[in-house]
């Protein structure tokens, strides 16, 4: 009995020592008057490569339209130069799309990277000030800051006998 109330003391003070604190980063992200300059930018940038997809779509469309209506009056030797004419067109519209959704990827990462590390610095930041342990994301049930000294990592490496 003795030993139980012991521990019970013991876990009671290990959960008042420990201190948890949470955030919504998407809430925060959104009240951030930086990510509105961001989102307007990267919808800019990736307007352009949608109208140049658009044109290359009309031309497509075009060509399999052309190619349709004049078949039956073609050779075979014509049939297939506009049938590899349409293919190479297909070819770069699939190649130009990847390309568009790369950029655009690399684009937001050098948009929205200032503005994460910003809210990240504050949280770490607010994290040591008033001495929490621990930040959950609540929107992406995220583990965002953990104290220095809990990271076990080297202490299951050398019990592993790993360097």
């Amino acid at each position: 009995m003795i030993l139980a109330c012991g521990l019970l003391i013991t876990n009671m003070a290990l959960a008042q020592a420990t201190k948890f604190g949470y955030i919504s980063s998407a809430e925060l992200l959104q009240s951030m008057p930086d990510r509105v300059k961001a989102d307007s930018d990267l919808n800019k940038y990736a307007r352009s490569f949608q109208q140049e997809l658009e044109t290359m779509g009309k031309e497509y469309q075009t060509k399999v339209q052309q190619f349709q209506a004049g078949e039956k009056t073609m050779t075979d030797a014509m049939k297939e130069v506009k049938m590899k004419e349409i293919q190479d067109l297909q070819n770069r519209i699939e190649s130009t799309q990847q390309s568009a959704q790369d950029k655009v990827a690399q684009k937001k990462q050098e948009l929205y990277g200032p503005i994460l590390d910003k809210a990240d610095k504050a949280i770490k930041e607010i994290a040591k000030e008033k001495a929490y342990d621990y930040i959950f994301d609540a929107s992406q049930g995220a583990l965002l800051y953990a104290k220095e000294g809990d990271n076990i990592l080297p202490l299951v490496k050398a019990k592993l006998g790993l360097k």
